[in-house]
Protein backbone atom coordinates (compact mmCIF):
# COMPACT_ATOMS: atom_id res chain seq x y z
CA UNK A 1 0.00 0.00 0.00
CA UNK A 2 1.65 3.19 -1.21
CA UNK A 3 1.47 6.53 0.56
CA UNK A 4 -0.20 9.02 -1.79
CA UNK A 5 0.92 12.66 -2.04
CA UNK A 6 -1.91 14.01 0.13
CA UNK A 7 -1.49 11.27 2.71
CA UNK A 8 2.27 11.87 2.75
CA UNK A 9 1.71 15.57 3.41
CA UNK A 10 -0.68 14.86 6.28
CA UNK A 11 1.75 12.30 7.72
CA UNK A 12 4.68 14.72 7.52
CA UNK A 13 2.70 17.47 9.24
CA UNK A 14 1.54 15.18 12.05
CA UNK A 15 5.05 13.77 12.43
CA UNK A 16 6.53 17.25 12.75
CA UNK A 17 3.91 18.19 15.34
CA UNK A 18 4.57 14.94 17.18
CA UNK A 19 8.32 15.55 17.26
CA UNK A 20 7.73 19.07 18.55
CA UNK A 21 5.47 17.75 21.29
CA UNK A 22 8.02 15.10 22.26
CA UNK A 23 10.90 17.56 22.34
CA UNK A 24 9.00 20.62 23.58
CA UNK A 25 11.33 21.34 26.54
CA UNK A 26 14.31 21.58 24.20
CA UNK A 27 12.49 23.99 21.89
CA UNK A 28 11.23 26.48 24.49
CA UNK A 29 13.05 29.66 25.42
CA UNK A 30 12.47 29.05 29.12
CA UNK A 31 13.39 31.50 31.91
CA UNK A 32 16.96 31.09 33.10
CA UNK A 33 15.94 31.23 36.77
CA UNK A 34 14.72 27.61 36.69
CA UNK A 35 11.02 28.55 36.83
CA UNK A 36 8.83 25.52 36.17
CA UNK A 37 7.53 25.37 32.61
CA UNK A 38 4.43 23.25 32.09
CA UNK A 39 4.00 21.11 28.99
CA UNK A 40 1.78 22.43 26.16
CA UNK A 41 -1.19 20.37 27.31
CA UNK A 42 -3.53 21.82 24.68
CA UNK A 43 -1.34 20.60 21.83
CA UNK A 44 -0.75 17.28 23.56
CA UNK A 45 -4.52 16.85 23.86
CA UNK A 46 -4.81 17.42 20.10
CA UNK A 47 -2.43 14.56 19.26
CA UNK A 48 -5.14 11.84 19.33
CA UNK A 49 -7.27 13.89 16.92
CA UNK A 50 -4.31 14.41 14.61
CA UNK A 51 -3.58 10.69 14.62
CA UNK A 52 -7.19 9.86 13.81
CA UNK A 53 -7.02 12.31 10.92
CA UNK A 54 -3.86 10.80 9.43
CA UNK A 55 -5.12 7.23 9.89
CA UNK A 56 -8.39 8.08 8.15
CA UNK A 57 -6.52 9.78 5.33
CA UNK A 58 -4.12 6.87 4.80
CA UNK A 59 -6.76 4.13 4.86
CA UNK A 60 -9.39 5.88 2.71
CA UNK A 61 -9.52 4.09 -0.62
CA UNK A 62 -6.16 2.39 -0.08
CA UNK A 63 -7.31 -0.90 1.44
CA UNK A 64 -9.93 -3.39 0.41
CA UNK A 65 -11.97 -5.42 2.88
CA UNK A 66 -9.42 -8.25 2.94
CA UNK A 67 -6.54 -5.88 3.71
CA UNK A 68 -8.55 -4.25 6.48
CA UNK A 69 -9.26 -7.71 7.88
CA UNK A 70 -5.53 -8.49 7.85
CA UNK A 71 -4.87 -5.17 9.60
CA UNK A 72 -7.43 -5.98 12.28
CA UNK A 73 -6.07 -9.48 12.79
CA UNK A 74 -2.45 -8.34 13.08
CA UNK A 75 -3.45 -5.53 15.45
CA UNK A 76 -5.26 -8.02 17.69
CA UNK A 77 -2.31 -10.43 17.61
CA UNK A 78 0.05 -7.61 18.54
CA UNK A 79 -2.23 -6.64 21.41
CA UNK A 80 -2.01 -10.16 22.79
CA UNK A 81 1.75 -10.38 22.18
CA UNK A 82 2.39 -7.19 24.11
CA UNK A 83 0.38 -8.52 27.01
CA UNK A 84 2.56 -11.64 27.10
CA UNK A 85 5.63 -9.52 27.74
CA UNK A 86 4.03 -7.14 30.24
CA UNK A 87 6.14 -6.71 33.35
CA UNK A 88 9.26 -8.36 31.88
CA UNK A 89 11.99 -5.80 31.24
CA UNK A 90 12.43 -5.22 27.54
CA UNK A 91 10.58 -8.34 26.34
CA UNK A 92 8.15 -6.77 23.88
CA UNK A 93 7.02 -9.11 21.13
CA UNK A 94 4.85 -6.48 19.48
CA UNK A 95 7.56 -4.90 17.33
CA UNK A 96 8.90 -7.82 15.30
CA UNK A 97 5.50 -8.50 13.68
CA UNK A 98 5.12 -4.78 13.03
CA UNK A 99 8.46 -4.76 11.20
CA UNK A 100 7.66 -7.86 9.13
CA UNK A 101 4.19 -6.62 8.14
CA UNK A 102 5.54 -3.20 7.21
CA UNK A 103 8.13 -4.91 5.05
CA UNK A 104 5.51 -6.93 3.16
CA UNK A 105 2.59 -4.52 2.87
CA UNK A 106 4.51 -1.26 2.55
CA UNK A 107 5.05 1.94 4.57
CA UNK A 108 1.43 3.11 4.74
CA UNK A 109 0.18 -0.22 6.09
CA UNK A 110 3.15 -0.36 8.47
CA UNK A 111 2.34 3.06 9.88
CA UNK A 112 -1.32 2.25 10.39
CA UNK A 113 -0.48 -1.12 11.95
CA UNK A 114 1.97 0.49 14.35
CA UNK A 115 -0.66 2.96 15.53
CA UNK A 116 -3.49 0.45 15.85
CA UNK A 117 -1.28 -2.17 17.52
CA UNK A 118 -0.28 0.18 20.33
CA UNK A 119 -3.87 1.33 20.75
CA UNK A 120 -5.25 -2.21 20.97
CA UNK A 121 -2.46 -3.36 23.28
CA UNK A 122 -3.07 -0.38 25.56
CA UNK A 123 -6.70 -1.46 25.91
CA UNK A 124 -5.61 -5.02 26.68
CA UNK A 125 -2.98 -4.02 29.24
CA UNK A 126 -4.72 -0.99 30.81
CA UNK A 127 -2.00 1.21 29.38
CA UNK A 128 -4.18 4.11 28.24
CA UNK A 129 -2.77 7.48 29.26
CA UNK A 130 -1.46 10.78 27.89
CA UNK A 131 1.60 8.94 26.58
CA UNK A 132 -0.44 6.64 24.32
CA UNK A 133 -0.74 8.95 21.26
CA UNK A 134 3.03 9.36 21.24
CA UNK A 135 3.57 5.61 21.58
CA UNK A 136 1.22 5.12 18.64
CA UNK A 137 3.02 7.71 16.54
CA UNK A 138 6.51 6.36 17.21
CA UNK A 139 5.35 2.77 16.64
CA UNK A 140 3.81 3.96 13.38
CA UNK A 141 7.20 5.31 12.35
CA UNK A 142 8.73 1.91 13.14
CA UNK A 143 6.26 0.11 10.87
CA UNK A 144 6.60 2.72 8.14
CA UNK A 145 10.38 2.56 8.22
CA UNK A 146 10.28 -1.19 7.64
CA UNK A 147 8.25 -0.58 4.49
CA UNK A 148 10.86 1.87 3.21
CA UNK A 149 13.83 -0.50 3.52
CA UNK A 150 15.66 -1.39 0.29
CA UNK A 151 14.93 -4.64 -1.50
CA UNK A 152 16.84 -7.75 -0.49
CA UNK A 153 16.38 -11.49 -0.77
CA UNK A 154 16.83 -14.56 1.38
CA UNK A 155 19.32 -14.30 4.20
CA UNK A 156 20.24 -10.73 3.25
CA UNK A 157 16.65 -9.68 3.76
CA UNK A 158 16.50 -11.33 7.19
CA UNK A 159 19.83 -9.74 8.16
CA UNK A 160 18.51 -6.36 7.02
CA UNK A 161 15.32 -6.77 9.05
CA UNK A 162 17.26 -7.92 12.12
CA UNK A 163 19.48 -4.84 11.91
CA UNK A 164 16.45 -2.61 11.47
CA UNK A 165 14.67 -4.29 14.39
CA UNK A 166 17.63 -3.55 16.65
CA UNK A 167 17.81 0.05 15.46
CA UNK A 168 14.06 0.53 15.87
CA UNK A 169 14.19 -0.81 19.44
CA UNK A 170 16.72 1.78 20.54
CA UNK A 171 15.09 4.58 18.52
CA UNK A 172 11.69 3.84 20.08
CA UNK A 173 13.16 3.94 23.58
CA UNK A 174 15.04 7.16 22.88
CA UNK A 175 12.02 8.99 21.50
CA UNK A 176 9.66 7.79 24.22
CA UNK A 177 12.13 8.91 26.89
CA UNK A 178 11.56 12.43 25.63
CA UNK A 179 7.98 12.11 26.85
CA UNK A 180 8.72 11.32 30.48
CA UNK A 181 12.15 12.85 31.04
CA UNK A 182 11.13 16.51 31.48
CA UNK A 183 8.41 15.50 33.96
CA UNK A 184 10.70 13.31 36.09
CA UNK A 185 11.99 15.38 39.01
CA UNK A 186 14.67 14.26 41.44
CA UNK A 187 15.87 11.31 39.37
CA UNK A 188 17.79 8.93 41.62
CA UNK A 189 20.42 6.70 39.99
CA UNK A 190 23.34 5.33 42.04
CA UNK A 191 26.57 7.10 41.11
CA UNK A 192 24.88 10.12 39.56
CA UNK A 193 23.60 13.42 40.90
CA UNK A 194 20.00 14.30 40.10
CA UNK A 195 21.16 17.47 38.33
CA UNK A 196 23.24 15.36 35.94
CA UNK A 197 20.18 13.52 34.66
CA UNK A 198 17.19 15.83 35.10
CA UNK A 199 15.87 18.44 32.71
CA UNK A 200 16.88 21.95 33.77
CA UNK A 201 14.51 24.68 32.62
CA UNK A 202 16.38 27.55 30.98
CA UNK A 203 19.65 25.63 30.60
CA UNK A 204 21.44 25.77 27.22
CA UNK A 205 20.21 23.28 24.63
CA UNK A 206 23.49 21.36 24.48
CA UNK A 207 23.58 20.94 28.27
CA UNK A 208 20.05 19.54 28.36
CA UNK A 209 20.83 17.26 25.42
CA UNK A 210 23.83 15.96 27.35
CA UNK A 211 21.64 15.34 30.41
CA UNK A 212 19.05 13.59 28.27
CA UNK A 213 21.64 11.39 26.61
CA UNK A 214 23.08 10.38 29.98
CA UNK A 215 19.59 9.80 31.40
CA UNK A 216 18.69 7.53 28.48
CA UNK A 217 21.97 5.66 28.71
CA UNK A 218 21.74 4.84 32.42
CA UNK A 219 17.98 4.28 32.71
CA UNK A 220 16.90 2.47 29.54
CA UNK A 221 19.62 1.76 26.98
CA UNK A 222 21.22 -1.09 28.90
CA UNK A 223 17.92 -2.47 30.16
CA UNK A 224 14.57 -2.00 28.44
CA UNK A 225 15.96 -0.91 25.08
CA UNK A 226 18.53 -3.68 24.87
CA UNK A 227 15.94 -6.25 25.92
CA UNK A 228 13.63 -4.97 23.21
CA UNK A 229 16.45 -5.07 20.64
CA UNK A 230 17.42 -8.64 21.53
CA UNK A 231 13.77 -9.73 21.41
CA UNK A 232 13.34 -8.19 17.96
CA UNK A 233 16.54 -9.71 16.63
CA UNK A 234 15.83 -13.21 17.89
CA UNK A 235 12.18 -13.20 16.82
CA UNK A 236 12.94 -11.92 13.32
CA UNK A 237 15.84 -14.33 12.85
CA UNK A 238 13.93 -17.38 14.11
CA UNK A 239 10.38 -16.94 12.82
CA UNK A 240 10.91 -14.13 10.31
CA UNK A 241 11.18 -16.29 7.16
CA UNK A 242 8.01 -18.24 7.95
CA UNK A 243 6.04 -15.13 8.90
CA UNK A 244 7.17 -13.28 5.77
CA UNK A 245 6.03 -16.18 3.59
CA UNK A 246 2.64 -16.28 5.31
CA UNK A 247 2.14 -12.53 5.03
CA UNK A 248 3.12 -12.52 1.37
CA UNK A 249 0.62 -15.24 0.58
CA UNK A 250 -2.05 -13.15 2.28
CA UNK A 251 -0.89 -10.03 0.44
CA UNK A 252 -1.37 -11.65 -2.96
CA UNK A 253 -5.07 -12.02 -2.20
CA UNK A 254 -5.49 -8.46 -0.97
CA UNK A 255 -5.48 -5.12 -2.75
CA UNK A 256 -2.10 -3.61 -2.01
CA UNK A 257 0.12 -1.52 -4.21
CA UNK A 258 3.50 -2.51 -2.85
CA UNK A 259 4.59 -5.98 -1.77
CA UNK A 260 8.30 -6.26 -0.97
CA UNK A 261 8.73 -9.79 -2.30
CA UNK A 262 12.01 -11.23 -3.56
Amino acid sequence: MRIGPRSALVLVLVSVVGLMMLGWPLLLDAPADGTRVDPPFLFIALMPLLLVMVLAEMTEGGMDARTLAILGLLSAINGVLRGLGAGVAGVELIFFLMVLAGRVFGPAFGFVLGCTSLFVSALFTAGVGPWLPFQMLVAGWVGMGAGLLPRAQGRREIALLVAYGVFAAYAYGLLMNLWGWPLALGIQVPGYEATELSFVSGAPLLENLQRFGLYTLVTSTGGWDTGRAVTNAVAIAVVGPAVLSTLRRAARRATVVRVAAP
